[in-house]
């Protein structure tokens, strides 16, 4: 049984356990989710190409630092006027109960190619919703 191991461990070895054959109770979705977020970091790399670090504890899942990713992604497209991004890549990684997100942008003023767009309005809104911070 895994009820005592802590929640941040549990999900951290989600995709660890998953690849050994050791079956667990619980999928990441059903661990309470308590996030702290700790922090964005942005960098213009290159005319419409930016870079996101960010920091969080408490994440279920990768999906979660990729989402807290998207949210950041998303603002900062409409903070210099634009009102499309489109994801270009994330790398995730966990260490002690941090995770940590590196994800890559591009933002446009128009609808992108690609099929990793997203409508930098919409996703606010659904940031707020959920309460997850953006830059």
């Amino acid at each position: 049984m895994i009820a005592h191991i802590p929640i941040w461990l549990r999900a951290a070895l989600l995709p660890v356990m998953a690849l050994g054959g050791c079956e667990m109770s619980e999928t990441a979705r059903d661990i309470p989710f308590e996030p702290e977020y700790r922090g964005i970091e942005t960098r213009l790399l290159e005319g419409d190409l930016v870079n996101f670090h960010v920091e969080m504890t408490g994440a279920r899942d990768v999906q979660d630092v990729a989402d807290y990713a998207e949210c950041a992604a998303a603002q900062y497209a409409l903070i210099r006027g634009y009102g499309f991004a489109r994801h270009v890549r994330t790398t995730r990684e966990v260490e002690a109960g941090l995770w940590r997100g590196d994800a890559v942008y591009t933002i446009s003023p128009a609808l992108p190619d690609g099929l990793k767009t997203i409508d930098a309005e919409v996703v606010v809104a659904n940031c707020r919703e959920r309460r997850i911070p953006t830059v």
